[in-house]
């Protein structure tokens, strides 16, 4: 499935928020991701309201913290990532929102990532919408997400460094650093939050796509302007870009590669991390034999066709290479969905793969099972079996009329 984030009246963690939950995604499970993340119960509340802006009924999603001023680094908010017992593809996407936020602040103010002290987007507030995104996306089964032009509006705003005018310095370098599309605001304001700007400039592309549209999710902020404050999640299927006999999704993308042959081998790890980080979607090593009879390594990234730029600039700055080689390709995808099974030893998500509106294999999440494993002092490779198993049974078991 895909998704066009229409955003007429801008973007925060929130309304973003909104638009899931309005468009299928239970409250219940966001709640839910919020346990997981361990952070202490008494700190934050999440409630759900139907409410109307101008003629539009919308889902407002309000989430409350208890927390005082919070100065949290990167690395802290990774450590809670780290520790949560959630998905790994929804920490890491919210790892590489973080990120992306931390290169913003660092080249705002002049200082490196490591010493950027998160202030209002490391909150608690904006840990649970960064967080409750991500697995709301992984929870709808959004495997591609695009984006609309963000209405920018002027004016003046306080943060903890003091009055900034709008758009908000952070907002404008997030921006920037994917060439996202921009439209005149229909008044003034801060229309896009940093933390709703991030979540979009790392996870969607800045195009509407064709498609065949199934359901419309609407989010609601906070605010209530002269004209309607929300934002629409359209979602459904890929429209004039299939595959063979039509079951595929296809993607634009494009692989990146680069010949080494002169850098140190300690260092790949590092590499592949920072191009993960900025969305590369796989990235590989192959061993190769250059000129002078030099043993080499091919580096080889597989990205978004709209991150070319910034994927480019990591292999050019995190490795020795003087140059990378571009080619545009498409990737054919099955639709995939997520549901969680049953095992002795507790619950697992797992993926499923789909084609035309069947489920043809499911494999469970690691990350999972390794928890239960070491919970239940068993082999890892004894919950995964059984994870397997029972995600076998829900794919291969005739529906129940």
């Amino acid at each position: 499935m895909i998704a066009y984030l229409d955003m007429p009246s801008g973007i925060s963690g929130d309304i973003f928020l909104g638009c899931l939950v309005d468009a299928g995604w239970p409250v219940e499970e966001l709640r839910a991701t919020v346990d997981a993340l361990k952070l202490p119960p008494d700190l934050w509340t999440v409630q759900q309201e139907r409410v109307m802006r101008g003629p539009l009924a919308a889902t407002l999603l309000d989430v409350r913290t208890t927390e005082g001023d919070a100065h949290r680094h990167l690395s802290d908010i990774v450590a809670i990532l780290d520790a949560a017992a959630l998905p790994r593809v929804v920490t890491e996407r919210a790892a590489a929102v973080f990120r992306r936020l931390a290169r913003a602040e660092a080249s705002v103010h002049g200082t490196s990532v490591e010493a950027v002290h998160f202030h209002e987007v490391g909150a608690l507030d904006a840990i649970i919408d960064i967080v409750g995104v991500c697995a709301g996306l992984d929870g709808l089964g959004i495997t591609r997400l695009y984006a609309s032009a963000l209405p920018l509006g002027e004016g003046w705003t306080h943060s903890s460094h003091g009055p900034i005018p709008l758009p908000a310095p952070a907002t404008l370098a997030l921006l920037a650093e994917v060439g996202a599309s921009t439209r005149p605001a229909p008044g003034p304001g801060e229309l896009v939050t940093p933390t709703g700007a991030a979540l979009a400039a790392e996870l969607a592309e800045f195009r509407q796509p064709p498609m065949r549209l199934r359901r419309i999710g609407l989010g609601a902020g906070r605010k209530e302007f002269d004209w309607p404050n929300v934002a629409r999640l359209w979602l459904g299927e890929a429209e004039g870009a299939t595959g063979p006999k039509g079951l595929l999704t296809a993607s634009a993308l494009v692989v990146l590669e680069t010949n080494i042959d002169d850098m140190n081998p300690e260092l790949y790890a590092a590499a592949s991390k920072a191009l993960f980080a900025a969305g590369a979607r796989d990235v590989w090593l192959t061993p190769i034999q250059m000129k002078k009879d030099r043993p080499g390594v091919q580096l080889s990234v597989l990205g978004p066709a709209a991150q070319e730029a910034v994927l480019t600039r990591v292999l050019l700055t995190e490795t020795t290479t003087l140059g990378v080689r571009a080619q545009p390709v498409t990737r054919y995808e099955a639709d995939r969905t997520t549901t969680t099974v049953d095992t002795a030893y507790g619950p697992v998500q797992v993926k499923v793969k789909v084609m035309d509106g069947t489920p043809l294999g499911a494999k469970p999440e690691y990350d999972a099972c390794v928890r239960l494993a070491q919970a239940h002092g068993v082999p890892v490779r004894v919950v995964l079996e059984a994870a397997q198993a029972a995600a076998h049974y829900f794919v291969t078991a005739p529906a129940v009329e």
